[in-house]
């Protein structure tokens, strides 16, 4: 076995390699770029080394300088992870040619199956299941058009070379043919460098099943059962579970076969996922292979009682694999949630910030310091995979998920109740993210009924994302509860700092004390939660008693409003008759207030702390995100109109365009084409027309 292994990536993968790894005794070395300094994956390995600038392709994608670190560090092998190198079959043979083994499959497996067209023809002769279609080298546009008139309508356009979603295309009728292939091989080619295509007959509400496939290099080769993901937005999975629902015990087996019968046809050793897709009516269809692990892993290994990731080290140390087809069964149900800092009801814009509060349901992580990895040896109710902390920032750089949540119950039923409650308590603030979108799929009648196909996202959309709904009375006052308390607690610091003080002055105390009438104050919230629009204003009166408070709202009767128990940020009130609970975390002049399974951001507009504000003018345009300067179409002393586009951002793949907020004068323009700013970053400077 390894003494020492590299982890050639970041983020949860790496956490969890290293988790792995340490609890068999295993050395780990990380590898980081620049924008990676302070992150988890650093801190959890014996070792880290920096590798270049944020920019994967000059950190993560270098392969060389990774061999180079692996040497340098006493290494013997390499764990790729998933993403970046981990299907890069050049840097599996530049592995092997440096001395260092690839913990992965064999380059020649990588490149058979590399090609979508290559692998649709190994698997034919393998007997292996293939949805009706093209998958030749033929690419002229006209023999495509005939083919597809062959297949039948729709018909789905796929980059042979794809992956992702891009270069994808479903095509209704002969005549939006020629237009669709066009548009398909200029994203192939931009995406890939690869422009060929293959067309497949495109299934109506279909499914997408996947086969976990392990083998090793004495000749053993396994399937460890499926996994369900049709749930995906944008050909991206969003949720996973396994065993997958409404599955026969002939079906799985016969589907387990054929993805053995891929693995052997390219020699395959390691982890791979054979990826299928099947209609209603149970026939199925192999899609494409991936050599590496996959993303989804952990509920396999929660229905199983396995560790895929010492399983690879294993194998790729020469080892038998632990268990044989005979010896593995599935207990229970798993289902795993994406959490992504990204924003749902913005087409999914990904979201950057800091992790200012993270707050997770009691689980059990990948972490360094325990004797066992827990949620693996036996099931957990909840396991958290995740390669962040609070305080750690979401960087435009790589991808923007904030932690992998998986639940296990010892049936679907007690697996999904886990889940929707497990999402109630992972509460985040300082951005955006999909936490509330994941509680209504998973609560929702489509995925609790395991009325599955790719599709349900969008069949179900209204119901997925409803309009705004208005704050509760109960969020609005536990948010005037929480500015009340610490309004009290700055005024007794406030007294406690002043030599002499007389603590028992009301005059200096925030306890709302008057002389002759009780005290009454308005307090004005904002509801401008990203999922909240359009935005919506509260005025929630508040008069004070000598131990509670007169709460008044859009005209409702006055109630009594009074504090039970606090406990730091969480708070039990009554309202009236109505007992509730949450808590509340301020950021800012923003109290986020988690209650009854929601999320509630309130702004509190405090009209001391704006006093003489007025409207700005002019000033400094700033950066809305960090990011990357790709146009400046604006320059110095030009004249121009409100709206007029002044600079062009790109940050997280997507661009952003800075528009100027009034008429007025480019007073001078602050960064070039090319240059890297910081969230918040003044752009140019502009002064608005008289």
């Amino acid at each position: 076995m390894f003494t020492k292994i590299l982890i050639a990536n970041r983020g949860e993968i790496a956490c969890r390699v290293a988790a792995t790894a340490r609890r068999m005794g295993i050395k780990t070395v990380a590898v980081y770029s620049e924008a990676d300094a302070s992150a988890k994956h650093v801190a959890v390995c014996d070792e880290a080394v920096l590798i270049g600038p944020a920019a994967a392709k000059e950190s993560y994608l270098r392969g060389e300088k990774i061999i180079a670190v692996a040497l340098a560090t006493g290494a013997q092998a390499i764990h790729p992870g998933y993403g970046f190198l981990s299907e890069n079959a050049d840097f599996a043979d530049a592995c092997a040619a440096a001395g260092l083994v690839f913990i992965g499959p064999l380059a020649s497996a990588m490149r058979a199956m590399g090609s979508k067209s290559a692998a649709k023809s190994l698997m034919e002769k393998a007997d292996v299941p293939l949805v009706p279609g093209y998958h030749g080298e033929r690419q002229d546009a006209d023999f495509l058009h005939a083919q597809a008139d062959k297949i039948g309508y729709p018909v789905l356009l796929k980059a042979s070379a794809g992956g992702g979603g891009k270069g994808m295309r479903v095509i209704e009728n002969s005549g939006e043919f020629k237009a669709a292939l066009a548009s398909c091989k200029r994203e192939a080619i931009s995406s890939f460098g690869d422009d060929k295509v293959l067309a497949e007959k495109y299934l109506q509400r279909p499914r997408h099943i996947e086969i976990q496939v392990f083998a090793d290099t004495l000749g053993n080769c396994i399937y460890l059962f499926e996994r369900d993901c049709s749930v995906q937005r944008r050909h991206q999975k969003v949720l996973e579970e396994a065993p997958a629902p409404n599955m026969p015990a002939e079906r799985r087996a016969a589907m387990g076969e054929a993805a053995v019968a891929a693995a052997r046809a390219v020699g395959y050793v390691g982890a791979g996922t054979v990826e299928f897709i099947a209609n209603q009516d149970g026939s199925f269809y192999f899609m494409e292979m991936n050599t590496r692990l996959q993303v989804e892993h952990p509920v396999t290994e929660m229905i199983t009682g396995t560790d895929l990731v010492e399983w690879q080290l294993r194998v790729a140390a020469g080892q038998r694999l632990p268990k044989l087809q005979h010896e593995l069964a599935i207990h229970g149900h798993s289902i795993e949630a994406r959490i992504y800092a990204e924003n749902p009801e913005k087409g999914f814009l990904p979201s950057i910030g800091t992790l200012r509060h993270l707050d997770t349901p009691a689980a059990v992580a990948f972490e360094l310091g325990g004797t066992t990895a827990v949620g693996i040896t036996s099931p957990a109710n909840v396991r958290i995979d995740s390669g962040v902390r609070a305080g750690d920032a979401i960087s435009p750089f790589y991808d923007p998920m904030i932690a992998k949540l998986i639940v296990w119950g010892a049936d679907r039923a007690q697996a999904l109740a886990r889940m929707s409650l497990a999402l109630s308590e992972y509460r985040i603030v300082g951005l955006a993210t999909n936490i509330a979108f994941l509680k209504r799929l998973v609560e929702g009648a489509a995925f609790s009924g395991a009325d599955l196909d790719t599709g349900l996202i969008e069949r179900n959309h209204d119901t997925l994302f409803p309009p705004a709904r208005a704050a509760s009375d109960a969020a609005l006052a536990l948010a005037a509860v929480a500015l009340i308390a610490s309004e009290k607690n700055g005024s007794a610091a406030r007294s406690g700092a002043q030599a002499g003080f007389n603590l028992a002055d009301p005059w200096g105390q925030a306890a709302g004390w008057r002389m002759n009438q009780p005290y009454a104050r308005l307090l004005s919230f904002g509801d401008e939660y990203a999922a909240a629009l359009p935005a919506k204003a509260y005025g929630v009166g508040i008069t004070y008693r000598a131990s509670e408070w007169l709460y008044t709202q859009a005209g409702q009767p006055s109630r009594v409003l009074s504090l039970m128990s606090r406990h730091g940020d969480d708070f039990s009130i009554k309202l009236g008759e109505q007992a509730a609970h949450g808590t509340v975390r301020r950021d800012g002049d923003v109290f986020h207030v988690f209650t009854g399974g929601q999320h509630y951001a309130l702004t509190f507009n405090d009209p001391m702390a704006h006093a003489g504000e007025t409207e700005t003018e002019g000033g400094r345009l700033t950066a809305p995100m960090p990011g990357k300067v790709v146009a400046v179409l604006a320059a110095k002393g030009q004249q121009v109109k409100k709206g007029d586009a002044l600079v062009i951002m790109e940050a997280m793949k997507m661009e952003h365009t800075i528009a100027a907020p009034h008429d007025g004068l480019v007073e001078e323009i602050l960064y070039g084409v090319g240059d890297q700013v910081a969230d918040g970053a003044p752009l140019l400077a502009f002064k608005a027309a008289a």
